[in-house]
Formats: structure tokens, C-alpha cells, sequence
């Protein structure tokens, strides 16, 4: 009996108050792997709620059931859990973690957040992200949806559930419609384009931001990291290998990689493009790191900060609409396609990890420049005498006395 005992406290650990330290204390234990010994582990905390939530977790990662039959797994819990495996595996960003997060305070709003995942129903899980279309994107709601598919099947894949209750759960669509990044019209980016040639770097300081973006495609956030050890003026290459992000605490930071893996790329400098950006160089000399955009505080720049400006030119050039710094970038993608440029190009360098996102995003623009194509095709088979035009002329005049067959007789 005093073994069991001992085996039953190994298995489910302890929480207790240190009265000398005045804080709560998790205990639990793990095995050493050379001796086969239980070796006992200790860590502090501040209050009782996050010392049992730590326990709660290491439980959860050992598989102990005696533990998880008695306490049960509560779903924002486990939430939480399986994504600080993934950040101390690597397996995600910072930025990454803090947008997870993100999505896990929207949960937790939610009575089903604090339920324990063997109570959950179908129907519950269905009926609360139905309740999130009137006042969420498709986008958020996507990611809500994919938490709950991946809590749940792991539960399902570690044996703690005998069914999976997303099986028939259908992710509703959003009331709210999608945003559009509409391009600027060939005289709006003209308009603008000319306002920006014609002040200077002390007037508009971000200039050169909305220029690149504009005639170079980069997303606001890599435009914002760049410095003057990625331009290679020799080669006219402006090489794109980082972007502005934020930390786990929502702070802005430099990041280590591109926003994709397809992100990092070689972008050849347009000739109109080069004066402007030699100007930016020898501002980014005296700059922390070489930095080409910097705050006057020498603080990196917020990207509502640069929205922000870009709002204000736009009103002062005649553009009426609402516009953002992603709506440049997107107008770089249809000047490219509409000059001719093939699909598989203009995706290495907008940095898109598959052809299809490509083809996805400028859908409207490519059927446009496609029909234009196949026109060109039409007037060969005409100008070529292919096709006989006076039977066509024939066919076109006799069209309206052609009697159609009913198929449905």
C-alpha cells in the first residue's frame, strides 16, 4: 500500500504553498534516463492558479492519465500548452506566437475555454463559431477554427478521446466582407509618384519607403529592415533577407528571416529607382546598423506610422479612396502583369511561397490579360485566312434564324 501510494504521488505531482519563500511551489517527477531513478523537479511561482496551470502542462506533455483522469484537460489549457511546445521547438516565430496568442484571447472568451475537452459536444463547438460571423473576418475565423482542429486531434492521436467532436463541424463563413487591396489606376499611381518626386526627404521622410514599395513590390515590413548592406549598387540588386516584425510581446523588432520562406529573394533596382536610392544611403551612414528607415529618435518605424503618412499623401494627390502601403505593393504586381510579364516570374519576386497564391491574388488582372491574348490569337486566324470570313459572315447573318434543340424534351 505505501508503494502504491508513493507510485500514485510520483505520477500526479503536488502543488503546494512555501511558506518561507511565500510563493506556490509545482512539484512533479521525471526519470532519469541512465539509472532509471525518479529525480524530483521544483519550480516557484507567484500564485497558486499559475503553479497548478505549469503542473497541469507538464502532465500533459508526459501523458500521465492518472493525473489527466483526475483533473482533466480544460481546452484553452491545452491550447496554450501545444503552442509553447511548438515555440520551444522552433517551430513557429515569435511574431508567430504573439498572433497565436492572439487568436487563444479570443477563445478564451468563450465558455467552452474553461471546459474540460470530454464535455465538449459537436454541436457546442459548431454553435460558438457560428456566433463569430458577425464580428469576425474570415481570416480570424480560420485560425480560431484551426485551434480547436489541432487541440482536438491531438487528444485524439494521445488516446484521450475516443472521438474527435470537430469530425462534423463545418467552419461557417464570415458576414463581414473580405479586404480588398485594389491597385492604384495607372493615373493614381502617377499622381502619387509625382507628389513624391517633387518634396524632399525633410518634408516627406518616408518617401523613398513608398517608392520602393511602388516600383519594387517589397512588403511594408521589409522595406522597413532593410539597410545599406543590401544593395549592391554594382549589380543594381537590392536583396531581401529580413522583415520588420514584432516579439512575443507584441514589441517591434527586426526579424531574422522574411515573412515565407519564398520571402527572401533578389529584386533588380529599377534605373528611375537608383538616385533615390543612393539618397537613402547616405542618410542610413550615420544610422544604428546602417539602417535605411529609421524614426528621428533612430527607433524602428511602426507600420501604422507609415500607413498612417501614406493616408495623407493620398487625400493631397486627389485619391479618394481608402488606401494602405500594401495597396503599392499590390500595384507593382499589376503594372507587372500588365505590361506582360508571365506568372512565374512575378511570383519569385513578389517572394510568394507557391505559383497558385500568385495567380489567387491577381485572378482579375491575368483573365483581363489573358482575353487580350486570345484576341491576338483570333486576329491571326483571321488575318491568316484560317478560317473562310465569308462563311463567318454568312453564319453571323443566318444566326438569328437558327432554331435551338430543347434538351429538356
Amino acid at each position: 500500500m505505501i508503494f502504491i501510494a508513493k507510485q500514485s504521488r510520483l505520477d500526479k505531482g503536488s502543488v503546494h504553498f512555501n511558506s518561507a519563500r511565500r510563493n506556490w511551489t509545482a512539484v512533479y517527477y521525471v526519470v532519469e534516463p541512465t539509472t532509471g531513478e525518479y529525480k524530483r523537479i521544483r519550480k516557484s511561482f507567484p500564485t497558486q492558479e499559475e503553479a497548478r496551470q505549469y503542473l497541469n502542462e507538464i502532465m500533459l506533455q508526459k501523458n500521465i492519465k492518472i493525473f489527466l483522469e483526475d483533473n482533466g484537460i480544460l481546452l484553452i489549457k491545452l491550447m496554450k500548452m501545444l503552442l509553447q511546445r511548438k515555440i520551444d521547438s522552433n517551430l513557429i516565430s515569435d511574431r508567430g506566437y504573439a498572433r497565436t496568442m492572439d487568436t487563444l484571447r479570443v477563445i478564451e472568451k468563450s465558455y467552452l475555454a474553461n471546459k474540460n475537452i470530454n464535455d465538449i459536444q459537436t454541436e457546442e463547438i459548431q454553435t460558438y463559431l457560428n456566433s463569430l460571423t458577425e464580428h469576425y473576418s474570415n481570416s480570424s475565423i480560420q485560425k480560431i477554427y484551426f485551434q480547436f482542429k489541432n487541440a482536438f486531434e491531438y487528444c485524439l492521436n494521445k488516446g484521450y478521446l475516443k472521438q474527435n467532436p470537430m469530425y462534423e463541424v463545418i467552419k461557417p463563413k464570415s458576414k463581414k466582407e473580405d479586404k480588398t487591396f485594389d491597385a492604384l489606376q495607372v493615373e493614381e499611381q502617377k499622381a502619387l509618384t509625382d507628389y513624391l518626386l517633387s518634396t524632399n526627404l525633410y518634408e516627406t521622410p518616408y518617401r523613398n519607403v513608398f517608392l520602393i514599395q511602388l516600383y519594387m513590390g517589397l512588403r511594408v515590413g521589409e522595406a522597413l529592415a532593410l539597410t545599406n548592406h543590401d544593395i549592391d549598387l554594382k549589380r543594381n540588386i537590392l536583396s531581401v533577407n529580413k522583415t520588420l516584425t514584432t516579439d512575443r510581446a507584441d514589441k517591434v523588432c527586426v526579424g531574422k528571416s522574411t515573412k515565407t520562406y519564398a520571402g527572401k529573394r533578389e529584386v533588380p533596382i529599377p534605373e528611375v529607382l537608383i538616385p533615390y536610392i543612393i539618397e537613402q544611403m547616405k542618410v542610413a551612414q550615420d544610422n544604428p546598423n546602417e539602417m535605411l528607415f529609421l524614426t528621428p529618435q533612430d527607433g524602428l518605424v511602426l507600420h501604422s506610422t507609415i500607413n498612417r503618412k501614406l493616408k495623407d499623401i493620398a487625400k493631397k494627390v486627389g485619391i479618394e479612396r481608402d488606401i494602405s502601403t500594401h495597396v503599392l505593393r499590390h500595384t507593382y504586381g499589376t503594372r507587372c502583369i500588365e505590361s506582360g510579364m508571365r506568372a512565374v516570374a512575378l511570383q519569385r519576386l513578389m517572394g510568394h511561397t507557391d505559383i497558385n497564391v500568385t495567380l489567387n491574388t491577381y485572378t482579375t488582372i491575368f483573365n483581363k490579360y489573358k482575353e487580350e491574348e486570345l484576341r491576338k490569337v483570333n486576329d491571326y486566324y483571321l488575318n491568316n485566312d484560317i478560317f473562310d470570313t465569308s462563311l463567318l459572315k454568312s453564319l453571323a447573318q443566318n444566326s438569328s434564324s437558327i432554331n435551338f434543340i430543347d434538351l429538356d424534351k
